[in-house]
């Protein structure tokens, strides 16, 4: 999606241009673009009277905010002890060889972001993939491999 002051100025107005609305904003906008625009941080200070070193300073403490472009799907791949020693490397190796993702890249389409977790709280079903919210237990190679191509595919229907 590209970048619409107006849009970020309607998500400052929404909550209100108040430092206390701070995360909120951020939070909206993430949302919207999947990261946080250079641009938008600017107006977000300007519009807040907050300093710019404030702002970044809460992008970059909450893991849920980027400041870099992130794919509209998000796979979070548990990287925890149980899930781990149950498979985890293979299921990376695997998204390498097909996707040429490393964990923290996005693909070129920005269709895709994989991301690694220390843990989901699911390790009896290790291991554990979490595509957009929804969970999928005893992930094989392979299975993570048809996981990606579909969720890109109901992506792209949508």
């Amino acid at each position: 999606m590209e970048y619409r002051i107006e849009d970020v100025e309607g998500i400052i107005n929404h909550w209100g241009p108040k430092p206390a609305s701070l995360l909120q904003i951020m939070l909206d906008i993430n949302h919207k673009y999947h990261y946080l625009p250079r641009e938008s941080l600017d107006v977000v200070s300007s519009r807040l009277g907050m300093p710019i070193s404030q702002v970044y300073g809460v992008a970059n403490f909450f893991k849920v905010f980027s400041l870099t472009p992130r794919g509209r799907i998000i796979m979070h791949v548990c990287t925890g002890t149980a899930c781990h020693v149950k498979g985890t490397p293979k299921l990376l190796d695997r998204l390498k060889q097909d996707l040429g993702l490393n964990p923290g890249d996005t693909t070129e389409d920005l269709e895709l972001t994989l991301e690694t977790v220390n843990c989901v709280g699911a390790c009896a079903s290790a291991p554990v993939v979490v595509i957009d919210g929804n969970t999928f237990a005893d992930v094989t190679p392979n299975r993570i491999s048809k996981l990606a191509k579909e969720a890109t595919e109901k992506k792209e229907e949508v």
